[in-house]
Parts: C-alpha cells; structure tokens; sequence
C-alpha cells in the first residue's frame, strides 16, 4: 500500500529544493465537520518557491506543508457532517497546504467542481486564474475594443489574462523579456507581442495604430516599469502584482506629472482577506466553469509524484519551462 507522504519544511533558504522533503505521516481521525480529502493534483507556483526561501510577502509558521492551492476527490466525512458528498471533486482551501497525498479540511471551507473537468487544469484554479481575472476587472473600466498591456506576458497569470480578455473583446499588447518567447504567447491569442526594449512605446504605438492603452500590468518592476508607463493613455494606471527583476519600480517624473500616470499594487492575498466567502465562490465557479468549458487553460510542463517533491521544486525554480509544474500526488 502507498505511504501516505507530505511534502515539509522546517527551515527556509537559497536553494528551495534542499529544505523540503517528502515525509509519512498518520492520517488523523476525523472529527466532526471534516472531511478527507484525497490530493489529485496541486501547481507549484512562484510564489511558492519564494516561500521556500524566504522572500514572499507572508510566510507560514515553521514546520509547514508546503503548496497554497489544488483539487482533490472527497473520500470520507467526519461524523455528522453535512456538505460536499464523498467522491466529489472540490477546490482545496488556499493556503492549506496541499502538498500532501492527504488532506484533513474543514469541510464548509470546500468548494465543489464541475463533474469531468481535467483536474490538472482544475488545480491551477486558485491563484492566478483569480489574479487575472481581478486585474482586469477591479482598476479600469474596460470595454469591448479596448487595449491593454502588460509584461512577463509568458507567465501564467499572464496566459490567463490574454485570454479572459479575448473572451471580452478587449485587446492585449504582450511583452516579453526573450524572443524566443514570442511565439508561444501568440499561440495564446495575444493581439501584440513584443520584445522589451528602451523604444517599446514606439513600437507599441505602430503596432496599435495609435490606440489609447487603458491599463498597464506589471510583473516585473524595475525600468520595465517605466517602459510600460511610457506606452499609456493619459491618466491610466500601472497595476504591479509582482516584483520579477527584484527592483523597485520606476516611473518618468513626465509621465507621473504632465501624463497622471498612476502606480497601484495587486496582492490576491488581501483580497481573499477582505473580500465576502460568496464572492469568492462566485469568481472560482464562473473560472471554472470555464476550464471545464475548454475556454481557459494553461500549459502544464511536467508532473511529479511528491516523492519527487525536490525535483520537482528545482524543476519550478528554473526560467523558460514551457509550462507550469504540478504535483500528482495520487496519480
């Protein structure tokens, strides 16, 4: 019989991989208002790694189980406990810990999902399908027609945000750091993609015909920052969710003064905090909806059992994959 494993840390560090280790663990009795949940598959995201070493925004309390989202089948209820059905296929909590081949949640905390959905993509649901779905919803009134930009654009908060835009009819200038990167973001239903670089708002206005850019979104900081602000409508925003080059983010007294350019920040944590439980499940059923419709999606680049727990974490630390990681603890 499989052992059942946990991926764990009780240090953090430089190199991810060396402070997390697969570990067997007893699966706890359940109480009342449980429920078991058997793991199918949980992404090892970004900030996941940056977790590992120290350098996110908020860090769990030591020993941890590593991962923040995934999806798993119900198998077992504690004692009078209503709710999801065992067999169900739910999204697991954020921030649970799911690294794991089991999981003990409170089972009001979980969130059922659409019957023959792919669980792989289901698993991704939690973390970036939201982010880009909030960037774009929650800073500018955008309408059909409408263009927007944005950098890292071969990320996966990125893939997802070009296409819930094609999906609204609003048009999306891509940036990207390398051009052997293009092609894949073109792949993805991009309008424009571009390699970064000190004329990019030149080339963003040739390549629009001159459209005003509604919203920037930024993932990397630094000049790119500037780059991106250097390429907008007057008055319109740079949203930063992410911080890739490790550099403050930069903005042109010009366009900060004579264009009102204005520089805000994203953090889904916060807004899991302050946002109500049923607006939540609200955006999470309409995404999935339409991951099971086949109309959002993202690439996966390889899959680990959590055995595997160090390669796989090496195999997510490293540039240019082509995809996300997963784990499959139960695959």
């Amino acid at each position: 019989m499989k052992a059942n494993l946990q991926a764990r840390y009780t240090e953090r560090g430089a190199i991810p991989e060396a402070v997390i280790e697969a570990v067997p663990f007893e699966l706890p009795a359940l109480k009342p208002g449980q429920a078991l949940i058997e793991v199918l598959a949980a992404p090892i995201n970004p900030s996941d790694v940056l977790i590992l070493t120290g350098q996110y925004g908020a860090l769990p309390p030591l020993p941890a189980i590593g991962g923040n989202e995934g999806v798993g089948r119900v198998v077992a209820l504690g004692p009078d406990t209503a709710g999801v059905a065992v067999g169900r296929v739910v999204l697991l909590p954020v921030g649970s810990g799911t690294w794991t081949t089991h999981l003990v949640v409170d089972a009001a905390r979980l969130i059922a999902l659409p019957d023959g959905a792919d669980h792989q993509q289901l698993s991704m649901l939690a973390v970036n399908p939201p982010t880009a779905a909030l960037l774009l919803r929650d800073f500018v009134d955008l309408q059909p027609g409408d263009w927007i930009i944005q950098n890292a654009a071969n990320s996966a908060v990125a893939g997802y945000l070009i296409q819930l835009a094609a999906l609204r009819g609003v048009r999306t200038v891509n940036v990207v750091r390398r051009e052997s990167a293009v092609a894949g973001v073109a792949a993805l239903g991009a309008d424009v993609v571009l390699v970064d670089g000190d004329d990019l708002a030149a080339r963003v206005s040739a390549a629009t015909e001159g459209a005003a850019i509604k919203l920037a979104v930024d993932a990397v900081g630094g000049a790119a920052t500037r780059r991106l602000a250097s390429t907008l409508a007057q008055g319109a925003p740079v949203v930063a969710y992410g911080a890739l080059s490790g550099q403050p983010a930069e903005l042109s007294p010009r366009d900060l003064i004579f264009n009102d350019i204005t520089l805000k920040g994203f953090w889904l944590a916060r807004w899991f905090r302050t946002t109500a439980p049923a607006q939540q499940v609200e955006l999470f059923a309409e995404l999935a909806g339409l991951i099971a419709e086949g109309k959002l999606g993202a690439p996966v680049a390889a899959t680990y059992d959590l055995s595997r727990i160090k390669e796989a974490v090496a195999a997510a630390a490293q540039g240019e994959r082509s995809g996300k990681i997963l784990i499959t603890p139960n695959a």
